[in-house]
């Protein structure tokens, strides 16, 4: 008795679908009655009939299949994300009109945000309305110009109203000229730290509204204003701030114990965990070829010939201990 096929995605391609689609592309093609038990092979376009024969199936090459497929992939998501934004905009008409009225002086605790613009329009709002306090944590690098003029001027608003602006950033902006520059430019209460890792994007604003990401790509974001949340994030932002090395407008100094620098410090213990050499760069916000650099010196420093001796020399250093 034929065992029955269970509808999955291409990503998940079932085990009776890889044998024959693999068998297809070693022999140049299978009987169609040898591809009936993976139906799913013609349905994702990986097999197709002959144009002479049709009791036989001839293979879509994977270099032209697999282009193909995530566009198929891109292309879903994109109408995904077009219906969202069309069912918000729908609904946000019938807001108010379920009879429950919001207190006076009140706005919806979480809010989503869909798309750069009322993203942005939230954030200037948030911004005119601050005149207290503002945390900021940035992992980002270095900005083009235009978004760093845009940054520069909001910062100033919110010096020039009185309020103290505080910053957290990653290592990396530390010796940024770039970034120094725009700390040198700016009149107020202003102080910024950083740490070898902090957490995705958060503004707090007067711990009256909190803004954090909620997709990979930034384009959607969620603006809170439950106190409780609030308070959490802003809670947050203190306790990595007395964890981070003061930036500006007083650097503290770097230490290199015994030719091994802060960063590399940090580095080995990546290492240490296990992580690539590309999640060692995504944690720390450089570049594959920076964290190779660093990688390439620690190794010299130590004396290691391969990664698994440097793993050992690490351990066997104690620099780690003297790192903490």
């Amino acid at each position: 008795m034929p065992v029955e096929h269970i509808p999955h995605g291409v990503e998940n391609l079932c085990e009776p679908g890889a044998a024959v689609y693999a068998r297809a592309l070693r022999e140049g093609g299978v009987r169609s009655i040898d591809a009936e038990a993976a139906p799913c092979l013609i349905d994702f376009g990986l097999l197709h009939p002959g144009p002479d024969d049709m009791r036989w199936l001839h293979p879509t090459a994977p270099a032209v299949a697999l282009p193909r497929l995530l566009r198929t992939i891109e292309e879903r998501v994109a109408r995904h994300r077009r219906r969202d934004e069309n069912l918000t905009a729908v609904f946000e008409s019938f807001l108010g009109l379920d009879g429950v009225a919001t207190p006076a002086g009140e706005t919806s605790a979480i809010r989503v945000l869909q798309g750069l613009p009322r993203i942005e329009a939230a954030i200037e709002q948030a911004i005119a309305e601050a005149g207290q306090e503002v945390l900021v944590i940035q992992p980002g690098g270095v900005h083009p110009p235009e978004t760093q003029e845009r940054i520069d001027a909001r910062e100033q608003e919110i010096l020039s109203r009185g309020a103290r602006l505080r910053k957290l950033r990653v290592h990396t902006t530390r010796n940024s000229l770039p970034t120094l520059a725009h700390y040198e430019q700016l009149d107020g209460d202003i102080e910024a730290r950083t740490l070898d890792e902090v957490t995705e994007s958060l503004f707090v604003f007067d711990r009256a509204v909190a803004f954090i990401p909620a997709s990979k790509d930034a384009a959607i974001a969620l603006e809170l204003r439950h106190p409780a949340l609030v308070e959490y994030f802003a809670t947050t932002f203190w306790r990595l701030w007395r964890l981070a090395t003061p930036m500006w407008p007083q650097a503290a100094p770097q230490p290199a114990e015994t030719g091994i620098t802060t960063r590399q410090h940090t580095i080995a213990g990546l290492l240490v965990e296990g992580l690539t050499d590309a999640e060692i760069a995504d944690r720390l916000n450089m570049n594959v070829r920076t964290a190779r650099v660093h990688i390439a010196k620690l190794a010299a420093t130590l004396g290691s010939n391969s990664r698994a001796q440097l793993g050992y020399l690490i351990g066997q250093s104690g620099i780690l201990d003297q790192g903490r």
